[in-house]
């Protein structure tokens, strides 16, 4: 039976609806649906491009390892990166104190990518490759607009949020 989860930009209104991909990667898939619901501050994608982002503390019982990973994530693609905090400490992020980097021993990093041509390559790391446990199914053209929202008009006070779905409708 196929599982689904919403997510949603709490200020802008702006909700998807996303199915788990439970074959491709089911580690990460379970980590994230135990964890239900989940949500932070969201962030726009310095290097990766079109890419929004959560900064969490480790919610799993364990770190699901790659699975299903991709460095070129398409449209719709919900992704996980596990991060020690000192992969995220450097100043040139932008992360202030107390915004959830620093201030962990290990941060997840749940994404979402809304557009075309992401590479994912850090300049002080290399090649981040992040595991595919995700894909939206409804409402990607919404959550798009609202992304370019955010890199043109700010990140502040919104919240990127995933929750458990009911199956659309048919």
């Amino acid at each position: 039976m196929t599982r689904y989860v919403s997510v949603t930009l709490e200020k802008r209104a702006v909700r998807c609806l996303a199915k788990l991909l439970d074959e491709e990667a089911p580690r990460t898939a379970q980590a994230v649906w135990d964890a239900l619901p989940l949500g932070g501050q969201v962030y726009h994608g310095k290097y990766a491009r079109n890419e929004i982002y959560a900064l969490l503390p480790l919610f799993a019982q364990q770190d699901p390892g790659l699975e299903n990973t991709t460095i070129t994530p398409i449209p719709g693609d919900l992704c996980w990166f596990s991060f020690s905090s000192d992969q995220l400490g450097n100043p040139a992020y932008g992360y202030a104190e107390g915004q959830g980097a620093a201030d962990q021993s290990r941060v997840v990093d749940l994404a979402v990518f809304y557009g075309r041509n992401n590479l994912l390559i850090n300049g002080d790391q290399g090649w981040v490759p992040g595991n595919v446990w995700g894909s939206i199914v409804e409402g990607l053209d919404e959550l798009a607009a609202a992304c370019q929202d955010i890199w043109m008009g700010g990140a502040t006070g919104e919240t990127l949020s995933f929750a458990r779905a009911e199956a659309p409708a048919r």
